[in-house]
């Protein structure tokens, strides 16, 4: 009995041994018969072939998620708990995952170890630089259900389809606007702080928005990039291009709410009622 215990004992050595020279000799003696992909352990060989099969076998009780390993459902377990065990040691954010802690670890030492092949940009995240790879590419893979556009990013599908649905989920606490995209609230909350952080490198003005900095700069460069289809006038700003195409058109969008008449661009309609307001007060 007792050479029995120690035999097994022995094969258990064996096999631990066996394994940790396999990591240390760089082996992956498991190979998935559906792909290239070849594995260190068999447990790892049998958790890939569930992506083959589309199996997620580890449920969560709170939602309907499903995983396709039992460490992901742990991971997924602390979104509900609101556990983020992972703190930075350089900052106070904590993160839910490991792999975001060390990611998010790369900005505090300028690391972007993920280089595109086609120019010299660099990435934190192995995932923006797959994003950025379809730029060179011209793909945008994630389309809408409901209209012809597309996108390279799925997080900017998301934020598109809130304008088919009218949500407006980011709200400002300091009045009632809304917004569809974070980014389009952090803009708004620099008009209750006053911030402007764009400077112009050329003069003294300064922008809320890195976009406003882009256009103003075509006045010192002297760009028009916008040019009518119909006549030969250019402008710097698309929206400036848009009011001139309805002078041929004949297109007057603007409505005054008080009288029949109508402009053709938002800054006439807001003059002209500026005239109803100075009325209502001189009758008072």
């Amino acid at each position: 009995m007792e050479e029995h215990l120690m035999e097994e004992k022995a094969g258990e050595t064996s096999t631990v041994t066996s394994l940790e020279e396999q990591s240390h000799a760089g082996e992956k003696p498991y190979g998935c018969s559906q792909c290239e992909k070849r594995f260190r352990y068999a447990s790892r060989l049998k958790c890939h072939q569930r992506s083959h099969a589309g199996e997620k076998p580890y449920g969560c009780s709170q939602c309907e998620k499903r995983f396709r390993y039992a460490s992901g459902l742990k991971c997924h377990q602390r979104s509900h708990a609101g556990e983020k065990p992972y703190g930075c040691s350089q900052c106070e954010k904590r993160f839910r995952y490991a792999s975001r802690l060390k990611c998010h670890q790369r900005s505090h030492a300028g690391e972007k170890p993920y280089g595109c092949s086609q120019c010299e940009k660099r990435f934190r995240y192995a995932s923006r630089l797959k994003c950025h790879q379809q730029s060179h590419t011209g793909e945008k893979p994630y389309g809408c259900s409901q209209c012809e556009k597309r996108f390279r990013y799925a997080s900017r599908l998301k934020c598109h389809q809130r304008s088919h649905a009218g949500e407006k989920p980011y709200g400002c606490s300091q009045c009632e606007k809304r917004f569809r995209y974070a980014s389009g609230l952090k803009c708004h909350q620099r008009s209750h702080a006053g911030e402007k952080p764009y400077g112009c490198s050329q003069c003294e003005k300064r922008f809320r928005y890195a976009s406003r900095l882009k256009c103003h700069q075509r006045s010192h460069a002297g760009e028009k990039p916008y040019g009518c289809s119909q006549c030969e006038k250019r402008f710097r700003y698309a929206s400036r291009l848009k009011c001139h195409q309805q002078s041929h058109t004949g297109e007057k969008p603007y409505g005054c709410s008080q009288c029949e008449k109508r402009f053709r661009y938002a800054s006439g309609l807001k003059r002209h009622q500026q005239i109803h307001t100075d009325e209502k007060t001189r009758s008072v």
